[in-house]
């Protein structure tokens, strides 16, 4: 096949799914950081954590929380699927695992503080020595970076993927982002080999969700010519207005285009895809 085929620049730039044994981990709090006024960091760790594999940039996993009397009642996982035993279940949501360090057996996550919900509620008062379960990654896409250029938009829930795509980009790579954030103390520094251009966007108080700020951003962001995979995550009605804009307005291309909802307004531990 010709290197330069359609056909075969189509495949190359194909994301692949990886699956990943399931697992559910006990592990306990080693650090506490506020990044940002509505930022902050977790960092948890455990032998338990052994084998962990995060691969993906935009990869989630599922945090149980424990009770208000500091008790976690875990899940056992048979064939059958979880089993609980006699106790109240936790309270559980995804988060992106920001980063894994092997040596050191620890992983952490970053919680945007945004709303009144069990991450929030919990993040705000972790301290060390805290328990904290992490189920998966279950799985993980691949998206190769041999596009013309990357376009990543999303709110703070994103950021942490935001980071770690940049990261991963190569030398000689282009990448646009425009992110939305409460205000310029909720800014981040990005660390990326790549050729970026990063627009912020301000809600200034505001209620997080509406999808004009980011889609007026969009509309007057100058974008590079070329192919390109777009990627978007934030609020579920946000994220679907942001995707039909991407495909009427900005050529993007159905199967180089990922829309994720990180939250819903009005309610709680929605975690999706959206598509079609």
């Amino acid at each position: 096949m010709d290197p330069d085929s359609p056909d075969r620049v189509a495949a190359e730039r194909k994301p692949q799914r990886v699956r990943h044994e399931a697992r559910l981990r006990r592990l306990e709090v080693r650090k506490v950081e506020r990044l940002r006024p509505h930022l902050q960091r977790v960092t948890v760790g455990g032998a338990a954590l052994a084998g962990f594999a995060s691969p993906g940039f935009d990869d989630h996993v599922k945090l149980f929380f424990p009770a208000a009397d500091g008790v976690l009642n875990l899940p056992a996982l048979g064939p059958d699927g979880p089993r609980y035993a006699d106790g109240p279940r936790p309270e559980a949501r995804d988060y992106t695992p920001r980063h894994y360090d092997a040596a050191t057996q620890t992983l952490q996550i970053d919680f945007a503080l945004h709303d009144t919900g069990p991450a929030t509620r919990w993040a705000e008062q972790a301290r060390r020595g805290q328990p904290l379960g992490v189920g998966g990654p279950r799985g993980s896409v691949l998206v190769p970076t041999g596009f013309d250029w990357h376009l990543l938009i999303g709110d703070d829930t994103a950021l942490p993927a935001i980071a770690r795509r940049l990261a991963e980009l190569p030398a000689g790579s282009r990448a646009v982002v425009i992110a939305e954030v409460d205000g310029p103390d909720d800014e981040l520094s990005f660390e990326t080999r790549a050729d970026l251009a990063l627009s912020w966007v301000h809600r200034c108080g505001s209620p997080a969700g509406d999808p004009q700020r980011l889609a007026e951003a969009l509309r007057r962001r100058p974008l590079p010519r070329g192919d390109y995979f777009a990627w978007v995550a934030a609020e579920s009605g946000v994220a679907r207005a942001l995707r039909a804009q991407l495909l009427a307005e900005h050529g993007a291309q159905p199967p180089w285009l990922k829309a994720a909802a990180y939250w819903k307004r009005g309610a709680s531990g929605v975690h999706e895809r959206i598509e079609d």
